[in-house]
């Protein structure tokens, strides 16, 4: 039988060095795409793929994030004495039940499949999702609950995966592809940040996993990989033999919100898809795009 996912875990204790300055003081999972930081972005999507218990696993200077989710008497009474009805649409955050939400320390970075292991008390003898918060996928139906229904149907270990220009797979993850199956692809192997020439492939995990418990058996081991970290990719080419592997081809776009670029144009992809930002957004672009033609008309035949 099939385990129900019923607790999600958002690794959120990175430093967000590449954003400095703006994440001296600030996570890097509370960076805005237009109006909403990109960890709200992940918890709704968790949300709607019927997630019922949140475990943050946060480190120094993260308190920002638990405040985010947090009730703000002070905030709801100045609303209300301006007569302002105050509900979830008035502050655009998910109200979270009490008891539904978990937050853990990661003392030291020492990477993700540590980040994971620091949650196992929380997660027990059960299934669980992971969500990387800056791994922002623009879709109409959340990555999430594509994957879990897949997941309710075959069960096993699932990965979302993409396929990356070669050049770029030192940057992932890296599968080693057994067969394909439509949205399915089923993995025999993981290589984690492969140099090109030896790569399996060129299909890249994405932050976003369903895992069996039995991965913290490996990562308690403590073993360091690539980068001098522990890698959640050792963990997953240890479970191959014991588990079905799956990756799963999601339907929607990728942005990498742990570059600045990546987050400039997500932000640009929500606002495009907005009634109410669009046609600005769009009007605004245009301008911007003729004045640099003018300024540099070099560039447009580049």
């Amino acid at each position: 039988m099939i385990k129900k996912i019923r607790k999600a875990v958002f690794p959120v204790g990175g430093l967000g060095t590449r954003f400095l300055p703006a994440t001296k003081a600030m996570p890097k999972e509370m960076l805005p795409v237009v109006d909403k930081p990109l960890i709200q972005y992940a918890v709704e999507e968790a949300l709607a793929a019927g997630i019922e218990e949140l475990i943050f696993v946060t480190g120094r200077g993260k308190s920002a994030i638990e405040d985010h989710f947090d009730y703000s008497f002070e905030l709801e009474e100045t609303l209300r004495k301006r007569g302002v009805k105050v509900d979830y649409m008035t502050l655009g955050v998910p109200k979270l039940s009490a008891g539904n939400i978990a937050y853990t320390r990661q003392q030291e970075p020492l990477g993700l499949g540590h980040a994971v292991w620091c949650a196992r008390h929380l997660i027990g003898n059960e299934p669980f999702a992971v969500l990387l918060a800056d791994d922002f996928i623009h879709s109409e139906k959340p990555c999430l609950q594509q994957m879990i229904q897949s997941y309710e149907q075959y069960g096993g270990i699932m990965v979302a995966v993409m396929n990356v220009d070669r050049s770029h797979v030192s940057r992932y993850g890296i599968v080693d592809i057994a067969q394909e199956q439509g949205a399915l692809v089923q993995v025999r192997g993981v290589v984690e940040k492969p140099h090109p020439d030896n790569a399996p492939s060129n299909l890249a995990i994405i932050g976003r996993y369903i895992l069996d418990p039995k991965v913290f058996d490996y990562l308690d081991l403590q073993k360091s990989g690539a980068g001098g970290e522990i890698q959640l990719t050792d963990a997953l080419s240890h479970l191959i033999s014991q588990e079905p592997f799956y990756g799963f081809r999601f339907e929607g776009k990728r942005y990498d919100c742990g570059s600045r670029e990546g987050l400039l144009l997500a932000s640009l992809a929500v606002a495009l898809g907005r009634e109410d930002l669009a046609t600005d957004v769009i009007s605004g672009l245009e301008s911007l795009l003729k004045d640099f033609r003018d300024t540099f008309p070099m560039a447009e035949g580049n």
